[in-house]
């Protein structure tokens, strides 16, 4: 399939990798210059300006930071150069209201659109182990498949209507901020009885024995929050969007703002850079641990 690829990042470079070694035929383009050295012996074509990236493209992928980062690019020249025949798969975490919003203006000019946001970090992403959510028209879907499957280790479905993939992510990012915050109070209750850390989460993870809590457990067992695989500024950015759902569904979520203010300390201290299981440390410093 003839695809293009718009957003270069941390996630979007190792997806669009593993699409061209899925031997499909690929044009990407990244409003910042971005070597292309990943790609090795399967090099995509590489244009200079959103316009000429749409020409031909059967499937477009956008992995974007944010919602005003999607906007610009849709709005900029996406929704103009998108061909009758493509659709576009937004595979960014965004908030409801941007989610309903970019169904609308596809369905207003008679353009596909999907959502297909994504649980996993780059090194997921690079692996081609990331679990993705799907959403929007049946026929549609059933078409992007192949190319969401050499991203990723599973698909899961939810309806015709895109947004409720994007909710689903939201929630997945409320529990992991939420599992992060009651580890970081469980290990400084440890900590403050003199029991390592890094034995209370061997335990734990007996009883979960789950890859998440045993990779988040042994990270802040150690302390090991500087490299930011997961930025916490990125990781405040998803639990406003959460915050801004529950408000908008009038479902009350303490846990999503105890974790927002968590990590909104963390901003304000300067670790906005850190993985956002820097939010343990912040409940670690709350019961006076350093």
């Amino acid at each position: 399939m003839k695809v293009t690829f718009i957003g270069l990042g941390a996630m979007g470079l190792p997806m669009a990798v593993n699409l061209a070694r899925a031997g499909h035929e690929m044009t990407v383009f990244n409003r910042s210059p971005k070597p292309l050295d990943a790609f090795a012996d399967r090099p995509p074509r590489l244009a200079g300006d959103l316009r000429t990236a749409l020409e031909g493209a059967e499937a477009v992928l956008t992995m974007l930071a944010d919602d005003d980062a999607l906007e610009a690019v849709v709005q900029g020249g996406l929704l103009d150069g998108l061909g009758a025949g493509a659709v576009h798969v937004a595979m960014s975490t965004i908030s409801i209201a941007t989610a309903r919003r970019m169904a609308a203006m596809h369905a207003e000019r008679g353009r596909a659109y999907l959502a297909a946001p994504v649980f996993g970090r780059p090194d997921a992403a690079a692996a081609g182990k990331l679990w993705i959510l799907l959403a929007g028209e049946a026929g549609q879907r059933a078409r992007v498949r192949p190319l969401l499957e050499a991203m990723g280790r599973g698909i899961s479905e939810f309806g015709d209507e895109p947004w409720r993939a994007n909710l689903v992510k939201l929630g997945n990012n409320f529990l992991l901020a939420a599992m992060i915050e009651t580890l970081g109070e469980a290990v400084a209750l440890m900590r403050k009885a003199d029991i390592p850390p890094q034995d209370f989460i061997d335990a734990v993870n007996n009883l979960f024995q789950s890859p998440v809590y045993a990779n988040y457990g042994g990270m802040i067992a150690e302390g090991r929050d500087e490299a930011g695989l997961f930025k916490a500024s990125l990781g405040l950015k998803d639990l406003r969007l959460v915050l801004a759902a529950a408000d908008a569904l009038a479902v009350p979520m303490p846990l999503a703002g105890l974790a927002h203010d968590g990590l909104l300390t963390a901003m304000a201290l300067g670790r906005g850079d850190a993985d956002w299981s820097v939010l343990a440390r912040v409940a670690q410093e709350r019961a006076g641990l350093r």
